[in-house]
């Protein structure tokens, strides 16, 4: 199956560490196991068939912890729509899953950096994330 859209750029639009003291690192540093990654994508379109595609991964505790860091990457990619898709659920697919698929090593490895650079060298993902499993879940 050949693509339906190109990727004219990919950057990171926000990127944002937050450990208000060495107190909380150190609890931080023991506990961030407990953190969990949230996902959300929006788009906007733009003219000529380009769309501005905007995925957005929280890592943070969402336990009711004093102690807590924040990470946070906002990865935008601009990509052109080609002209026969007309659907709107192949476009939809297309930004739900299609390219956030296609870009996700890129922005796994950026937050991965992020954290890394934060004083938390050991952080891994053991599962990565499937969009195309996400958007099943999320439309059928």
């Amino acid at each position: 199956m050949t693509e339906k859209f190109k990727i004219l750029g990919r950057y990171i639009k926000d990127l944002s560490s937050e450990t208000s003291d060495i107190e909380t690192y150190l609890y931080v540093k023991d506990n961030i196991s407990k953190y969990q990654l949230g996902i959300d994508i929006n788009s906007k379109g733009l003219k000529n068939k380009l769309i501005e595609i905007n995925i957005t991964f929280k890592f943070e505790d969402r336990n009711e912890s004093k102690r807590k860091s924040y990470f946070e990457i906002v990865f935008a990619t601009v990509i052109k729509v080609d002209d026969e898709v007309k659907e709107k659920d192949e476009l939809q697919k297309i930004i739900l899953s299609d390219v956030p698929n296609k870009i996700y090593p890129e922005l796994e490895k950026s937050l991965l950096d992020l954290l890394h650079n934060s004083g938390y060298p050991n952080i891994k993902f053991e599962k990565k994330v499937d969009f195309e499993e996400l958007y099943k879940q999320r439309f059928n």
